[in-house]
C-alpha cells in the first residue's frame, strides 16, 4: 500500500541555476550535490534536480503543476522575493486561499499556496464546482 510521495525529480537545464533558484529563492535545504544533480528537502519533500540536456525552459501549457504551502503571514515576503526575482507568472488565482503561481527558471509550473486539502474542500462544500462529489461526511 501507497504511503506518501516519496520524491519530486525536476528535469533542469542548469544545474547551478536551478539550485540557486531553489536554495536561494524558495529556501530550500542543500542535501547534497553532484555533478548532475542536487537534493534538496523541506519537511515532507524530498526534491531531485536532475541535469537533463532534453528540458527545454518552455512552459508545458497545460495545469499541470507543484504546489508549495506556506503560512498566511509568509505569503507576501515570498511573492515579493519571488517577483524580485523577475519570475514569470503563468496564472492568476481562481480558488480559495492565497496562491501565487510562477515559473522556475526550466519552465516548471509552480505554485505557492496557503491552506490544505481540508480548507480546499471546506471552500468546495461551500461552493461545489460542477459536478463535484464528496466521499466522506461532512
Amino acid at each position: 500500500m501507497l504511503t506518501g510521495l516519496n520524491h519530486l525529480t525536476l528535469a533542469v537545464s542548469d544545474l547551478n541555476r536551478s539550485l540557486a533558484f531553489y536554495r536561494d529563492v524558495l529556501q530550500l535545504r542543500v542535501e547534497a550535490t553532484w555533478d548532475n544533480g542536487a537534493y534538496l528537502s523541506l519537511p515532507g519533500l524530498w526534491l531531485c534536480l536532475s541535469l537533463d540536456s532534453k528540458r527545454s525552459a518552455q512552459a508545458c501549457g497545460d495545469y499541470t503543476h507543484y504546489a508549495f504551502s506556506l503560512s498566511a503571514a509568509d505569503f507576501p515576503v515570498l511573492v515579493q522575493r519571488l517577483k524580485a526575482a523577475d519570475v514569470q507568472q503563468w496564472r492568476d488565482n481562481r480558488s480559495e486561499g492565497a496562491s501565487f503561481y510562477f515559473l522556475d527558471p526550466d519552465g516548471h509550473q509552480l505554485e505557492v499556496h496557503v491552506g490544505d486539502l481540508a480548507s480546499r474542500l471546506a471552500a468546495c462544500r461551500q461552493k461545489p464546482y460542477a459536478g463535484m462529489r464528496f466521499y466522506d461526511a461532512p
